[in-house]
């Protein structure tokens, strides 16, 4: 579904990626571990065609890199960033609507869907999204992405700043997207939750990838989360 194959990236005349490879299929979750400065936030930035890049990206055998951001979300990805950037004066019901694709009728996910799933968004539906909390922004913010039937979501550090709580109920959120075929690329700092919910995991270090495998084969890999995980 996505192949990335010596992705090299750019700020200015700065480089951030170092030949990154990786690939996810359909209804697999696969998280990118690593510190802050890894290179994890601009890969899924470099994907959605926000940073300047040379490499490839192929999305079904379709070249992304050269297309605009909002060309790519209208070929089936979404993407959720840490910044989450809600319209924080427009009210929760009007941001997950702009969620939606131009013309789409119909997709995986409605609006019950999306109340069903986060409660308190319901509760709060006619409040403008700029008085609901971190978490609840968060959730806001990936079901807006959702709302455009993606079949591959990036999610940026979801978990950064959550009530331990609200950490569990994204976890169940990525495992009923899994099960409904949508690929998870999953980037993270916290390693009980991304071992928990990943199908596979790539760590990064200083822009290049230095491990692809199982959470379990990560769980045994001593040597690598000593020297690029663990603080």
């Amino acid at each position: 579904m996505l192949k990335i194959d010596h992705l090299h990236a750019f700020y200015g005349k700065s480089q951030v990626l170092h030949g990154v490879s990786l690939q996810l299929v359909g209804g697999e979750i696969v998280a990118l571990l690593g510190r802050n400065g890894s290179g994890r936030s601009t890969t899924a930035k470099t994907i959605m065609g926000l940073v300047d890049a040379r490499g490839s990206v192929l999305w079904r055998g379709q070249q992304l890199l050269g297309k605009k951001t909002y060309e790519i979300a209208q070929m089936g990805l979404g993407y959720v960033p840490e910044s989450r950037d809600i319209f924080p004066t427009l009210t929760v019901e009007h941001n997950l609507m702009l969620g939606q694709k131009p013309g789409q009728k119909t997709g995986r996910w409605s609006m019950g869907d999306m109340y069903a799933m986060f409660p308190q968004l319901k509760a709060r539906q006619h409040a403008p999204a700029g008085v609901l909390s971190g978490g609840e922004q968060q959730m806001l913010t990936l079901c807006r992405s959702l709302m455009g039937d993606p079949d591959l979501i990036i999610v940026d550090e979801p978990t950064e700043g959550l009530a331990p709580q609200v950490v569990m109920l994204l976890g169940q959120v990525l495992r009923q997207l899994r099960a409904r075929g949508i690929a998870v690329l999953l980037i993270e700092q916290k390693l009980t939750i991304a071992l928990d919910v990943s199908d596979r995991c790539y760590v990064m270090g200083h822009g290049s990838a230095v491990f692809e495998g199982t959470p379990e084969a990560l769980r045994q890999a001593d040597a690598i989360r000593r020297e690029w995980l663990e603080v």
